[in-house]
C-alpha cells in the first residue's frame, strides 16, 4: 500500500471520524508525514502496513533522535511520540502492536500551573487515546471545561442535561451548594456540543451530562487516571492533575490582569484569602492591587 494512501486515511480519520480541529489534523498529519519520510530513508523501502507493524523501540527512538536534531524540546518530542502512537494504532487496527517507549520528561519541580499549550496537549493526548470516538469527545470536553471555565472536577461531573442547550454562560453548583455563573468560551461550548451529538445515550434534564461507557455517571477517577497516563507520555510534572487545570485557569487570568474579586467569583471561593492562596499571589502583588484600586490608598 503506497505511503500517500496511509497519510490520507489518517487525515480522513482525524477530520471526519474523530472530528478533530483543523489545527490538530494539520499537526498530527505532519507528524505522520515526518515519520513515513524518516522510515523510508531509515529502512530504504516504501512504508507499508506490514513495515509499520514490525516497528521496534529502536525505530521510534531513532525517529525521536532525528526530531531532537531538528531542535524540538521535551514537550514537542512527547507530543510527537503521542501522535505517532495514535497513527500506528489507527493503521494497525485492533491487532496493532505499538512499541513501548517512554516519552521524554521535563524537569521536576515545575510549578503547578501548566501552560495553555500543555493544557491543550494534555486534552488532545487523552482524547486521541480513547477507545471510542464519543468517549474521546467526552474527555476533550471535560478537560476543556476544567481549563476554560475553571471548574472543579466534581462540579463538571455534577452537571446535568438541564444545562442544554448551552449559552454563553453556565450555572455551576459549587461547594456547600453555592451557585455561581461562569462564562463559556466558544471552543468549550463547541467541544460540549460535539460530545452531546456523539453520545449514544439520551440527554435528559435529570441525567448527568457526562456519561461513562455504560451510560452511568462518569467517575472523576476515570478522568484522573487518564490525566495521570497522559502526563507521563507528555513528560509533564506529577503535579499535573485535573485540579491543576483549574489552577492554571486562575493563574493565567490573573497574569493577564484579572482582579482578585472577579477571580474569586469565577472560582466560587467564599473568601478572598482562598483566592490569594490558590493562585499563589504573593503579598506584594496583593498590595499593588489594593493601592491601585482603593480610593484612599
Amino acid at each position: 500500500m503506497p505511503s500517500p494512501d496511509l497519510i490520507e486515511r489518517w487525515r480522513h480519520h482525524l477530520s471526519l471520524d474523530r472530528r478533530r480541529s483543523t489545527h490538530t489534523v494539520r499537526a498530527y498529519v505532519a507528524t505522520a508525514e515526518r515519520l513515513v519520510a524518516f522510515l523510508e530513508a531509515h529502512h530504504g523501502e516504501q512504508v507499508t502496513v506490514p513495515l509499520l507493524a514490525r516497528l521496534e523501540q529502536a525505530d521510534l527512538r531513532a525517529f525521536l533522535t532525528a526530531r531532537r536534531m531538528d531542535g524540538i524540546g521535551n514537550l514537542s518530542a512527547a507530543r510527537e511520540l503521542s501522535a505517532v502512537r495514535g497513527f500506528l494504532r489507527f493503521i494497525g487496527g485492533e491487532e496493532a502492536r505499538v512499541p513501548l517507549l517512554k516519552g521524554p520528561r521535563t524537569k521536576r519541580g515545575l510549578p503547578r500551573p501548566i501552560s495553555p499549550d500543555e493544557a491543550v496537549a494534555l486534552a488532545q493526548d487523552i482524547a486521541e487515546g480513547a477507545r471510542e470516538t464519543w468517549i474521546g469527545a467526552r474527555d476533550w470536553a471535560v478537560l476543556l471545561l476544567l481549563y476554560g471555565a475553571g471548574l472543579r472536577i466534581g462540579e463538571a461531573m455534577g452537571l446535568t442535561g438541564a444545562v442544554l442547550p448551552l449559552s454563553e454562560t453556565l450555572r455551576v453548583t459549587g461547594k456547600r451548594g453555592k451557585m455561581r455563573v461562569v462564562p463559556l468560551l466558544p471552543q468549550v461550548r463547541a467541544a460540549i456540543d460535539t460530545y452531546v451529538a456523539l453520545c449514544p445515550y439520551p440527554m435528559t434534564r435529570d441525567e448527568m451530562l457526562f456519561r461513562g461507557a455504560r451510560g452511568g455517571p462518569l467517575s472523576p477517577a476515570l478522568i484522573r487516571r487518564a490525566v495521570q497516563g497522559a502526563r507521563g507520555r507528555l513528560g509533564l510534572s506529577d503535579r499535573t492533575t485535573p485540579h491543576a487545570l483549574r489552577h492554571s485557569f486562575a493563574t493565567h487570568l490573573l497574569g493577564r490582569g484579572a482582579d482578585l474579586r472577579s477571580l474569586q467569583e469565577l472560582l466560587g471561593h467564599a473568601s478572598l484569602s482562598s483566592t490569594q492562596v490558590y493562585t499563589q499571589v504573593d503579598g506584594a502583588h496583593l498590595m499593588d492591587v489594593y493601592r491601585n484600586a482603593h480610593p484612599r490608598a
